[in-house]
């Protein structure tokens, strides 16, 4: 039999990873939110792996609060993670996956591109996720989850905060508004760069921004979480002492 899979937080994404680990023969261990997260782990102290699947806004708090034994087993599928995310929490190297399909109740998970793992479980999630059909894609090397990262961040900032200004979806905003689009995007470039301490392919990032645009065309631009989004962004420019122009007018006209 196989050793469990624990799972802290069954949201909406936990739920479709959970779905296709049990395809797959694992075992679940869940965790909840008001749960004793350190009697599980000293019941289950070593689990194939543990994916964490809480919000990005309880990411901090959850890694601080991470089993000493879990620490390297640890799976990470949030959004707008980059490495500073866990390596402040001392932690070396967890698995990643940028997520690339979206999931709402009641309805099954749409892929928009193919979701990229870096990571010693990478193989656990791309089984999970091919037991479901869902694209997945191994990567070679840290600088290619890097790329990955930046790629995943720069498609949702752009989007949500151009689309606070002009709506629509994200073929419209590139059809119609494509100087703004543009411009949103040289401002989160820069602000990648410096939370990444890396010169990055602008180039070849817009270009496979583009290629997700193509996935999913009529993917809405906008959303609850943009304003709070684009409040972040211009905190860390702030911090960075960066002018992020077209973020700061796009802020002073909501």
């Amino acid at each position: 039999m196989k050793k469990p899979v624990v799972i802290i937080g069954i949201g909406e994404i936990g739920g479709v990873f959970a779905r296709g680990l049990l395809r797959s023969g694992y075992p679940l261990i869940p965790v909840n939110r008001c749960d004793d997260i350190n009697q599980i782990a000293n019941e289950n102290p070593d689990p194939e792996a543990v994916l964490l699947t809480v919000a990005e806004k309880d990411l901090h708090a959850s890694l601080e609060g991470m089993p000493k034994a879990w620490v390297d087993r640890l799976c990470l599928v949030q959004n707008e993670l980059l490495p500073r995310d866990w390596e402040k929490h001392s932690i070396e190297s967890p698995t990643i996956i940028s997520v690339w399909f979206e999931k709402k109740p009641g309805m099954d998970a749409k892929p928009i591109v193919v979701s990229p793992v870096f990571g010693p479980h990478a193989g656990l999630l791309c089984e999970a996720l091919n037991a479901l059909a869902i694209p997945v894609e191994k990567l070679n090397s840290a600088g290619d989850l890097l790329f990955e990262l930046v790629r995943k961040n720069l498609y949702i900032l752009t989007t949500n905060i151009a689309g606070l200004v002009v709506g629509g979806n994200v073929s419209e905003l590139w059809q119609d508004h494509r100087s703004l689009a543009i411009e949103v995007a040289e401002d989160v470039l820069e602000l990648q760069a410096w939370l990444t301490g890396e010169e990055l392919d602008s180039r070849g990032l817009i270009a496979a921004m583009l290629v997700a645009f193509d996935g999913d065309p009529k993917h809405s631009c906008t959303g609850r979480s943009a304003p709070a989004r684009l409040q972040r962004a211009l905190q860390l420019a702030d911090e960075a002492g960066l002018e992020g122009k077209t973020l700061r007018r796009i802020q002073a006209e909501q």
